[in-house]
């Protein structure tokens, strides 16, 4: 199939119709897709793609025809194509030479892969004469660029067809198959072709053919020469050569001078040497191995020389020496030459000697060896690999054969031998190759001869050995080959005394044994003994004496070591470098190939440190030398960091701090710091000379330290080294002198790279002690200096550069060379700023660094532009996927426009964006780094997201918006890929359909409307969205991470859909989808899923599970859904009561399983988002909950485990636990007894709640003595401040929902049983009541203190737990402190005056002191007289605050007033039982309080009587605001806009509200006066009642009370009293008119009832009280008997009147009067009313009252 479909390059516009010519894919891609660097990625893919385009391969260049009239004519009748592109068609034919169609073809490809502009701005480029030729220009590149392409997968496929270990082998093999017939032949000719070509002139090829363009021309010709000889030399490494096409090659090489009789030779120019010189090594190598040396050598050793092709063509071979005979002229023709010796001297010895010697001495004269290492070293360093190795092959064939052959001497130098032998012998398994072949023979005779000099000439040997150094195998035989030596050789200018010898001087004997080495006693050393045997060679400069003496060269090496270290200062230090210099390179590569070894050279490598501390501190030092140390160093502290670091600090050679370093800007600022021998050494020596070994060396030495994760303290020793590179090399080194091209590239590229390795270092012990870290001073330094710059520099190359230098490379696309180096410095430099970003401390300056990558620069200058155009580079897909990622990262962090950045170029950057993010066989992991920076835009970049949106809007009514998707909209390629036919195909992974549903998550969540509209109403989009949500995954284990995601995505974009969206207007096509969803049984599907991966997740945790990102992911969104469905159940169809019990068990199982592991971070994420969730459950399902089967048990269990795990992990999570087993308790109901867990919870509650407030305590202590504190939280009275949440108190805090939970506990423990036994192991009392007191004191912990005090209202109901509150100390622990809770100022506010207005329901301090005095009146009423002396202390103490309260009704009728005006009368009522020991201890008080409460009641009747004064009151005193009503209701922010029905309503609501405060309190005060008042029938039967106990509380007048504090509360006020009863009693009962202002209007029956209760029961102690006062005037002999008369006959009229009132409404039925001494605590609700009774005259209350009037009468 075809990779592009027609449309998508040049879509709807002028310019379409790509469809023609059965277009096809350009040779860059079908490279691209043979490297595997393409989404094709299977076999069978290449397959497909090698079987379709195997006969372009085989046709080579010739694919590429030349114009025609015939294909012009068809072009012409081509419909599908533009008239301009035909129009442009034709000129590029005429520039190229090349057929129409093709040029069509070509154009469009170039379009598609190369055009970085915007299809619209092509029409205006190619009408544009200039314009139109810079682009013909461009095209011509891409085309040349096209042919290499088509070469270089041809070489590709020959490169691997044989490579067992390249996974497309059989693919390229089968290809192979195919073109093997006929390859070479098609070749040949276009290389004939090639070389014959005539230059083109303008007159040919039109007026565009400039000199530079012929140049460029030349150069792709020479190029395309190379490649093929390339191409044929490897097809014949392969398969054999005929031999008639050996004489036609070398007639073709000798008509071309092996590419120096170039056609064109007058265009070379200087920059094409290193081309032609390449066409000339492989012309030298295709007939080299032509004449098949191999198969020649194993003829001849086999004794069948005459199966050798060339043994039966005698003609062919006098004709080959013919020709060979006139070579000789130019190096090319060495190695042919000497080859063709040795074939004609192994076939026929005796037939042609004389030519053999001419041709074999012309070959030698040439220098055919160094030609030979020239050769090699050529082909290594630039190219493929292979071909060099297979070069490297062919060679060692020929020399192996030549050296068997002929006598060494004969060969010229040995040296020359050695260095082609040591090139040859890099190729890979040669090494091995040679150890396994006898030592007579080939290569071996060459080490032979070089052991025989040993070690009078140390080089060759050491220079042979290392060479054949490759694997482990072949380090130990080198190993052990120089440690068992048995030859030592010397060279003596005279003969020594102390020697015998033979007349002849043949054979030498020592006299005296010898030290071979003039070293200090006790140093390793060499001793020859007594009676050795010599054998002398005498020569030119003297005797060469070969010792039969056996001894290791290791022990010899440590020596020459010892003699360097001697002679350092001497002139003889040069000369012994040269010797050890060798020595330490074997050292070197023996180490690095086989550590194993490392040991037994430690005598060597311990003196290195030596050898660097002395050469480098020299005058001259040498530098070649060093970098040796330097290296073998490299290899050691890769194995040992520590070690090397430690023996290097003492040799001088790295930078080092004189001072200590303490802060940044001391280091920075490099102050006290050295740089050391190494600085010296790279500014006096390396830098003028222009060599940089050591400072390549050093900079690998100190990137391997820091890798070695030595520890901080070690790394905050590299900090000088590493400040060196950054302040002396990264900004200069750009600027150095260098003699060999690419080791700028080099030495930029180890800077970034040792950056970059530091910039990874874990965190850890990073920051100890103020001086910075190694980590610290990179980013501070990059971000903040000119380093920073320099990498800014290097990112700005761009991408231009690049495709510059490697275009410029004559390699035939290999894997090294500057160009890639180039890349590898960019990709870093890439890298190396994005980390720095990510981890530079946030700061609200901008660094130099961000300021450098962001600016706006003139002239589309700025860097932002430069990284976006990566996306341009073809050659390595990592290069623009790192500079997107930068990009993102920018996107992100930096407060700048990135569409602002692009300018003009903007438009045509998205294009390549999109189509490299719509190419089917584009790198999957640059568009899914392409769709998260989209990603980020959309909530960072709304001007750059617009434009990749590229919406458009449709013509419709005028102010209606419809959005339509532009041609270039990236919406277009997500559809594309969310598109459920796609999934698995191989253009869209799982990975990939991840980042697009991530983008569209981004529009969502950032409510991207235009875009939305147009998404949601695309057919199929829900479906398509929804289908991974439809899919059964495989089990936990095996998920992919990214499915995971991917689901989680889904799931988010259906809960933001439905939850922004109106109910009404989900689309259908979603509703239908979710409506699928609950009855295909997905909810539990997914349930189960989720629970099981959270089970997974829990179990695997020890083995650090690499999916907990995704499965938080998709916990979360899974939370989301189940949230929103609790919200919007008809939506979600989640509505059946089983569904919902199944999902809410799962979510159970699911926390317990994750909290269950305590220890674990992961898994306490998990459970901590899970307990939110079933605490959310828990609150909105409340119907299922209480079906439940055993919900405590589990949460119970997750409650003991996170108790034991680490605190502060775990207090969000303890916070919900406990929140989700208080809603349980107070759902499900339970009593003491079906909960058997009750005992176990109590002891862990208690635990906790001792810890926390011991930990309270601790943390209000250290706030209060450090003085951090907020303003005083001021009392109620006074303010409306809200009160400010303290350090650990918090509302949802653990300590005080431990405390709630506590309190629920202790009400199913009605007996208290299991309490006692907990807190008699826990002493949690004294630790609450501590902490408690330390709170009120200090007045914090508002929402600590609350939580105590209910726990203890709580405990106090039951009489053992009120003994263990009061014994434990309550009355000490708060009586004194509660007076720092509401402390008025010194200077004595007014009375009542600032009580505040604020809702009584939020948390307070007055709610605190009010929760104090419940707990009083509790403890009192449980305990009796085992309570009486603290209460009384208590009462005596807030004396003040009680009368001032009670004072403060009048002024102040909010609803937090009046509740701590009942809370107080409640209290004063438990009080008032104890009369006369209150009037023993407290006497005043205790008559302050009578009048107080006399007062208290007059100003409750009073304003229980006058509504409409109430009410205006009510709005005086709150402003315009309504008060907030019984149940909290948020007042309207507006209320002239609320309807006034609703208004009123409300206010209705307030004012209800208030008059039942007041009817409570009336109630209460009249029942506590009853207690002041004396007894009714003790005043009336005991003549001895001493009346002097009793105060006279109201005075004896009738007037109706008035509200003002100056008249005394009277009879009248009590008669008062009554009559408000009795009406608001006939109100309840009338309940009429539905919008009267009656209290009942807005109460329910229950409220009703109890409302009657109240009212009855003030009106029964008032009728007491009344009664009991009149008899108390009638019986004082002080009161005068008028007055005592006036009383009688007021009372005997008042009361007949109240009396038949009464009457009537007894006779309507009405409940009876509950006994005056259960009377309703604020806590409980008021008693539910007896049964009614039918008769007046059984009413008690009557039966008292007509009593007390007929005994008035008398």
């Amino acid at each position: 199939m075809s990779v592009y479909e027609g449309g998508s390059v040049c879509g709807g516009n002028e310019f379409g119709g790509c469809r023609m010519l059965a277009f096809s894919s350009s040779s860059r891609e079908l490279w691209t897709i043979l490297l595997g660097r393409s989404a094709l990625r299977e076999p069978a893919q290449v397959e497909a793609e090698l079987d379709r385009n195997w006969e372009r391969l085989l046709s080579g260049l010739c694919y590429y025809k030349p114009p025609s009239s015939s294909s012009a004519e068809k072009l012409k009748s081509e419909k599908d194509v533009a008239q301009s592109m035909k129009d442009f068609g034709l000129r590029i034919s005429k520039v190229l030479g090349l057929d129409e169609q093709q040029s069509v073809q070509i154009l469009q490809c170039y379009l598609q892969e190369d055009y970085r502009g915007t299809r619209d701005a092509l029409k205006s480029v190619l009408q544009d004469e200039r314009q139109s030729q810079a682009l013909l220009i461009k095209i011509a590149d891409y085309y040349y660029e096209e042919r290499i392409c088509l070469l270089r997968c041809v070489l590709l496929l020959l490169t691997y067809f044989q490579d067992e270990r390249h996974p497309y082998r059989a693919e390229y093999s089968n290809c192979v198959n195919k073109l093997e017939k006929d390859l070479v032949s098609k070749y040949r000719a276009q290389f004939e072709d090639l070389f014959r070509a005539e230059a083109p002139t303008w007159e040919t090829h039109g007026n565009l053919m400039t000199e530079r363009q012929v140049s460029r021309w030349f150069l792709q010709c020479l190029r395309e020469q190379a490649l093929l000889l390339e191409i044929i030399f490897l097809y014949y490494a392969y398969f054999e050569m005929a031999p008639n096409d050996l004489v036609a090659f070398t007639k073709i090489f000798k008509e071309q001078g092996f590419g120096h009789r170039q056609t064109n030779r007058h265009l070379v120019d200087k920059s094409m040497d290193a081309l032609v010189d390449r066409i000339g090594y492989f012309s030298s190598l295709i007939l080299v191995e032509g004449m098949d040396i191999d198969f020649l050598h194993k003829c001849a050793i086999e004794d069948r020389t005459e199966q050798h092709q060339f043994s039966n063509t005698p003609e062919l071979c006098k004709e080959m020496d013919q020709m060979l005979l006139n070579f000789g002229d130019i190096p090319h023709h060495a190695p042919v030459l000497l080859a063709w010796v040795l074939l004609r001297h192994t076939l026929s010895p005796d037939e042609s000697s004389p030519v053999i010697r001419r041709i074999g001495n012309t070959s030698l004269q040439l220098g055919v060896f160094q030609y030979l290492t020239r050769m090699l070293r050529a082909l290594g360093s630039s190219g493929n690999n292979c071909t060099a190795s297979t070069a490297r092959m062919c060679i060692y064939g020929l020399i192996s054969f030549v050296i068997t052959s002929f006598e060494e001497e004969t060969l010229g130098s040995q040296q020359h031998l050695i260095d082609v032998a040591c090139e040859v012998l890099t190729a890979p398994s040669l090494a091995e190759l040679f150890w396994e072949t006898k030592p007579n023979v080939g290569l071996g005779m060459i080490l032979d001869s070089a052991v025989g000099m040993f070690p009078q000439k140390i080089g060759p040997l050491l220079q042979l050995l290392t060479a054949l150094l490759s694997d482990k195998s072949t380090a130990k035989k080198v190993y052990s080959f120089l440690d068992k030596m048995s030859f030592y050789t010397e060279l003596y200018k005279h003969k020594p005394n102390d020697i015998l010898s033979r007349e002849d001087e043949t054979l030498w004997r020592r006299q005296a044994p010898k030290l071979l080495y003039p070293l200090g006693l006790g140093q390793t050393n060499l001793r020859m003994p007594l009676g050795t045997l010599g054998q002398v060679i005498p020569g030119e400069q003297g005797y060469m004496v070969r010792w039969d003496y056996s001894y290791s060269s290791w022990t010899l090496f440590t020596c020459e070591i010892e003699m360097l270290l001697h002679v350092v200062s001497t002139a003889d230090v040069i000369q012994h470098c040269q010797i050890v210099k060798p020595i330490l390179d074997l050292v070197h590569k023996v180490i690095s190939t086989d550590w194993s070894i490392s040991d037994c050279l430690l005598p060597i490598t311990s003196r290195i440190y030596m050898l660097l501390q002395r050469l480098t501190s020299v005058i001259n030092p040498p530098v070649d030398v060093i970098a040796s140390c330097v290296n073998c160093l490299t290899v050691l502290a890769a194995r040992l960091p520590a070690k090397v670091w430690a023996a290097l600090l003492h040799t001088g050679f790295l930078p080092f701090a004189s001072t200590p370093l303490t802060n940044m800007a001391q280091s920075i600022s490099a102050e006290g710091m050295k740089a050391g021998n190494y600085g010296n050494l790279l500014i006096l020596i390396e830098q003028p000379q222009g060599e940089y070994a050591v400072t390549i060396a050093f900079l690998r030495l100190v990137t391997t330290l820091v890798k070695g994760q030595l520890g901080s303290t070690q790394n905050k020793g590299l900090i000088p080294c590493v400040l060196l590179v950054l302040k002396e090399m990264l900004p200069t080194y750009h600027k150095w002198r260098y003699n060999t091209y690419g080791v700028r590239e080099r030495i930029g590229c180890l800077i970034l790279e040792l950056i970059h390795a530091i910039l990874n270092l874990s965190p850890e012990g990073e920051s100890q002690g103020s001086a910075p870290s190694l980590q610290s001073l990179c980013i501070y330094s990059l971000a903040n200096t000119e380093a920073g710059q320099a990498v800014v520099n290097i990112m700005g190359i761009g991408v231009d550069t690049i495709d510059v230098v490697m275009a410029a490379q004559p390699s035939s696309g290999g894997s090294e060379g500057p160009g890639q180096m180039l890349i590898q410095t960019v990709k870093l430099a890439f890298s190396v700023t994005n980390n720095v970003i990510r981890l530079k401390p946030p700061s609200d300056v901008v660094s130099p660094l961000e300021q450098a990558l962001t600016q706006h620069g003139g002239h589309g200058n700025n860097l932002i532009i430069v990284l976006a155009k990566y996306i341009y580079h073809k050659h390595d897909p990592a290069l623009p996927r790192l500079a997107i990622q930068l990009l993102k990262r920018l996107a992100t962090v930096a407060p700048m426009s990135v569409y602002a950045c692009l300018g003009s170029d903007a438009a045509a950057i998205r294009d390549a964006f999109l189509t490299r993010l719509q190419s089917k066989t584009e790198d999957m992991r640059i568009k899914v780094m392409i769709l998260e920076f989209l990603t980020v835009a959309v909530e960072t970049q709304p001007g750059l997201i617009e434009l990749f949106l590229n919406l458009e809007v449709k013509n419709g009514a005028e102010g209606s918006k419809e959005f339509l998707l532009g041609e270039w909209s990236c919406l277009q390629v997500v559809l594309d890929l969310i598109d459920s036919r796609q999934q698995g195909k191989y253009w869209c992974p799982p990975l990939l359909h991840r980042s697009a549903l991530a983008f569209l998550h981004a529009l969502w969540q950032d409510r991207r409307d235009s875009a939305i509209s147009v998404l949601r109403t695309k057919e199929n989009f829900w479906e398509n969205l929804t289908t991974p949500l439809f899919g059964t995954l495989p089990s936990s284990e095996t998920t992919e991470p990214c499915v995971l995601e991917t689901c989680a995505l889904v799931m988010k974009i259906i809960c933001l859909e439905i939850y922004y969206v109106v109910r009404g207007s989900l689309e259908q096509s979603l509703k239908d989808t979710l409506k699928k969803f609950a009855s295909s049984k997905r909810y539990e599907y997914w349930s189960g899923y989720v629970k099981s991966l959270v089970c997974h997740m829990a179990e695997t945790e020890e083995d650090g599970s690499r999916t907990f990102t995704e499965c938080q992911m998709l916990v979360s969104a899974w939370r989301m859904l189940l949230i929103i469905s609790t919200s919007h159940s008809d939506v979600m169809h989640l509505t059946e009561d089983n569904t919902r019990l199944q999902l809410f068990m799962d979510v159970l199982e699911g926390t317990k399983a994750a909290l269950l592991v305590p220890m674990s971070v992961p898994c306490l994420r998990l459970g901590s988002m899970l307990a939110t969730l079933l605490l959310i459950l828990l609150k909105q399902w409340k119907s299922v909950i209480g079906l439940a089967p055993e919900i405590l048990q589990p949460l119970a269990l997750i409650l003991e485990s996170i108790l034991q795990a680490d605190q502060q992990l775990m207090d969000r999570a303890k916070a919900k636990v406990f929140s989700a087993l208080i809603s349980v308790l107070q759902i499900q109901g339970l009593n003491g007894s079906q909960l058997p867990q009750l005992p176990q919870l109590l002891l862990c509650i208690c635990e906790t709640i001792q810890e926390e407030a011991l930990a309270l305590m601790d943390s209000t202590r250290h706030t209060a003595l450090t003085g951090d504190s907020t303003p005083e939280d001021k009392d109620s009275m006074e303010t409306d401040a809200a009160p400010k949440a303290l350090h650990k108190d918090q509302r949802d805090g653990v300590c005080v929902l431990a405390l709630h939970l506590a309190k629920e506990l202790c009400k199913l423990d009605a007996d208290g049983d299991h309490w006692l036994q907990v807190m008699r192991k826990i002493p949690v009392l004294p630790s609450i009541l501590s902490a408690l007191e330390l709170s009120l004191r200090v007045k914090r912990n508002l929402y600590f203190s609350e939580a105590a005090l209910h726990l203890l209202l709580i405990l106090a109901q039951t009489p053992q737990g009120a003994e263990a509150v009061a014994g434990a100390g309550v009355i000490q622990s708060t009586c004194l402190p509660l007076l720092s809770v509401y402390e008025i100022s010194s200077n004595g506010a007014t009375q009542g005056s600032g009580f505040s207005r604020k809702s009584q329901d939020a948390p307070s301090w007055p709610g605190v002191y009010r929760l104090s005095m419940s707990l009083m009146e509790s403890l009192l009423k449980t305990l009796r007289y085992n309570f009486l002396n603290d209460a009384l202390d208590f009462v005596g103490v807030h004396q003040e605050r009680i009368l001032q309260c009670l004072n403060a009704v009048r002024t102040v009728q909010s609803l937090a007033c009046l509740d701590e005006a009942d809370h107080t009368v409640g209290f004063l009522l438990q009080l008032s039982n104890f009369c006369k020991e209150w009037q023993f201890h407290l006497p005043q008080l205790l008559r302050d309080v009578q009048v107080n409460l006399c007062y208290l009641c007059q100003t409750c009747t009073y304003l229980l009587h006058s509504k409409k004064m109430l009410h205006h009151y009510l709005q005086a005193k709150n402003g315009d605001a309504v008060p907030p009503g019984p149940r909290p209701q948020r007042a309207p922010q507006t209320p002239s806009k609320q309807p006034s029905s609703e208004r009123e309503e409300a206010e209705q609501r307030a004012l209800l509200a208030v008059q039942c405060s007041l009817l409570k309190i009336l109630s209460k005060t009249l029942a506590a006066l009853r207690h002041f008042t004396p007894d009714f029938c003790q005043i009336l039967l005991d003549q001895s009642l001493d009346l002097a106990e009793y105060n006279i509380l109201f005075v004896l007048s009738f007037n109706t009370p008035a509200f003002d504090s100056d008249v005394a509360p009277s009879f009248g006020t009590l008669l008062a009293t009554i009559n408000v009863a009795l009406s608001m009693l006939g109100e309840v009962e009338k309940k009429k008119e539905p919008a009267s202002l009656s209290v009942a209007s807005f109460a329910s029956s229950e409220e009703t009832q109890a409302l009657k209760s109240l009212l009855m029961f003030s009106m029964e102690n008032c009728f007491y009280v009344l009664i009991s006062q009149a008899v108390r005037y009638l019986k004082d002999p002080t009161v005068h008997n008028r007055d005592k008369q006036r009383m009688k006959q007021e009372l005997s009229s008042e009361l007949s009147t109240l009396l038949s009132t009464l009457s009537r409404y007894f006779r309507r039925g009405s409940p009876s009067s509950p006994a005056a001494g259960l009377h309703p605590s604020p806590q409980t609700k008021p008693p539910t009313p007896g049964t009614k009774l039918g008769l007046e005259g059984q009413e008690p209350i009557v039966q008292l009252v007509q009593a007390f009037v007929r005994h008035v009468q008398r």
